[in-house]
């Protein structure tokens, strides 16, 4: 999906313009990161599975598994999450890592479009530290959602247990999310098919379909379980950023300062 009528990135702020999009900003950072992470992780991979021969890359997954190869590279290895590595064995670490890890080209791909156009958004309302937190909180939420839903029963099956958990999913649907409350009625591009609609019917679309799809167990019902996760906390925190005030010390003081001023402001002229 894409924007399709930006006009609100030239739209004025205290800091660099509300939505501008600034070279190294965090969002920017995310996606280089990201994108390393796949790009190394993929080397590492290619290279573990030279010893077994020049073809065992192009080998399916599953054909893998059947001869005791690796089917994924070893950065993937320790960061996916799962309710048995990040519960059971403790590796509370896998609830961040996850969410730097994509499964293929395309997954990657769409998720760094999302953060690239809606991430500034965010980003310029709430501050660097301030939406860095919130981004990785909503990934961390996906984690804990799936979690929930597992042992809840909608994701409960044989596999689910260990099925593997990789994406920044999570995170960007609660960067999407905050971007429909924060410009409901921008209008966006979506790419498959080429349809305009206002955001805040694209994030309700989107979160229909996530809630619809893990309730029922459908197609990659854990993702989407996630993409929930990411969402509800999202909004939250949108709705209630002083939550996150404590990274960002000089900005609270900016809003209690004004807080401030207005209430006084209403004294003088009654």
């Amino acid at each position: 999906m894409g924007i399709y009528d930006r006009d609100y990135y030239r739209e004025p702020s205290p800091a660099r313009g509300f939505g501008a999009f600034a070279m190294w900003s965090v969002t920017t950072w995310l996606i280089a990161i990201n994108v390393a992470v796949f790009v190394v992780d993929a080397l590492l991979f290619q290279h573990m599975l030279a010893r077994y021969g020049p073809q065992a890359y192009r080998l399916p997954p599953q054909v893998l598994q059947l001869h005791g190869l690796p089917t994924s590279g070893p950065l993937d290895l320790w960061g996916y999450f799962s309710i048995d590595k990040a519960i059971t064995h403790l590796q509370l670490w896998r609830f961040v890592s996850y969410q730097f890890l994509h499964a293929n080209v395309q997954h990657l791909l769409f998720n760094m479009l999302g953060l690239f156009f809606f991430g500034p958004i965010v980003e310029s309302y709430l501050g660097t530290r301030r939406y860095l937190a919130f981004y990785l909180l909503c990934g961390c939420s996906g984690g804990l959602v799936y979690l929930l839903l597992y042992f809840a029963g909608p994701l409960h099956s044989p596999g689910g247990y260990v099925a593997h958990l990789v994406g920044a999913s999570a995170g960007i649907y609660g960067v999407v999310i905050a971007g429909a409350v924060l410009i409901p009625n921008a209008t966006v591009m979506l790419m498959f098919p080429p349809i305009p609609m206002k955001l805040k019917y694209l994030a309700l679309g989107m979160v229909a379909i996530a809630a619809y799809t893990a309730i029922t167990n459908g197609n990659n019902a854990g993702g989407e379980a996630a993409h929930l996760g990411g969402a509800g906390l999202g909004y939250l925190l949108i709705r209630h950023p002083q939550v996150l005030n404590f990274l960002s010390p000089a900005r609270a003081r900016r809003a209690r300062a004004r807080r401030q001023f207005v209430d006084w402001s209403q004294e003088t002229n009654r």
